[in-house]
């Protein structure tokens, strides 16, 4: 395999992203670790934290979520506005070896008052030495503003999966609104994490285009974020079919192939992976995961099991911590 590196604003085609995605698979992961060292250290992971500052009641009908009131469970609102809880929550993650500490909330968009809690949120954080970044739904040009103003590094918005196959997952916001809101972020000069979720029943090509759109955009995605879809009681995907892993590994040794210089994330589902995938993973080119127990309302991986495949593996976290 003698692949040319990818830059933002050279488009690829759906042919030739296919034609490495399909590729000998350990040509595939020997060419994707290849480009990751000319680019990352791999050696070094880079950690997060998430905490959810408000969550339940959602009125999306995204198919994989635990919070959508569309799905017949209930879940009340409730806000963590509290600076003293959400530092507390930051201090701990980052005496985990965290280096970057995640808020999110539910909901379609978030309200005046809720952004305000935010960015108080964003300010506190970042004092204590933590890379920040939200979750928040869709934004306004003002409200994009406003968390540039206080400081925001990362904005998280994923795609969640292929154009083709978004409708069968998601009908009350379109793919189009959430481009508009990345393409906001990235005006502004916030970070962009986005990614989306696998597992869902797409099929391959629907990975390799969820993935090719984020190669194509203008600019590559400082962040990109892949999930193993958790199958939550109650969703309509509760019963959805488990993604082949090796087909978890070429999504992402794609990923790293088309946009070399982006940081991959392994996110939602670690604490189903087994430790032999997770390091495929790390080979094939990701090089950072979420710590802590919970991602908002789902199950993560324990820190002490985490920590352990750190040294069992001979890697360090990028924030040095530990």
């Amino acid at each position: 395999m003698n692949l040319k590196l990818n830059s933002a604003g050279e488009k690829v085609t759906f042919e030739t992203a296919k034609a490495i995605f399909e590729g000998p698979f350990l040509e595939l992961i020997y060419e994707a670790h290849g480009i990751h060292r000319l680019h990352h250290n791999p050696e070094k992971i880079q950690m997060s934290s998430l905490l959810s500052i408000q969550w339940g009641e959602c009125c999306e009908d995204c198919a994989y979520c635990a919070q959508s009131i569309r799905h017949g469970r209930k879940m009340p609102k409730q806000t963590i506005a509290d600076m003293g809880i959400i530092l507390a929550a930051a201090e701990r993650a980052k005496a985990m070896g965290s280096s970057r500490f995640c808020m999110g909330t539910s909901g379609r968009e978030p309200t005046d008052e809720l952004l305000a809690i935010a960015c108080d949120a964003v300010i506190a954080v970042k004092k204590i030495g933590l890379e920040a970044c939200l979750t928040m739904g869709m934004l306004q040009e003002d409200q994009v503003i406003k968390l540039k103003e206080c400081g925001l590094d990362y904005y998280n918005h994923n795609v969640d999966t292929s154009p083709d196959y978004y409708e069968k997952i998601i009908t009350t916001r379109t793919l189009d609104e959430r481009i508009r809101t990345i393409e906001l972020v990235r005006k502004h000069g916030i970070k962009v994490c986005t990614g989306g979720i696998l597992g869902m029943g797409e099929t391959n090509d629907d990975r390799i285009k969820m993935i090719l759109l984020l190669a194509n955009f203008e600019e590559h995605p400082e962040s990109i974020s892949i999930n193993r879809l958790i199958k939550i009681p109650g969703t309509p995907l509760e019963d959805a079919v488990d993604i082949d892993p090796f087909d978890f590994v070429r999504t992402i040794a794609l990923a790293r192939i088309l946009m070399p210089k982006s940081t991959i994330r392994i996110s939602a589902g670690r604490e189903a992976m087994s430790d032999e995938l997770q390091a495929l993973c790390f080979l094939a080119g990701a090089g950072a995961f979420f710590i802590g127990e919970k991602l908002l309302t789902a199950e993560n991986a324990k820190i002490e099991k985490d920590l352990a495949l750190l040294n069992r593996l001979d890697l360090q976290p990028v924030g040095g911590y530990l």
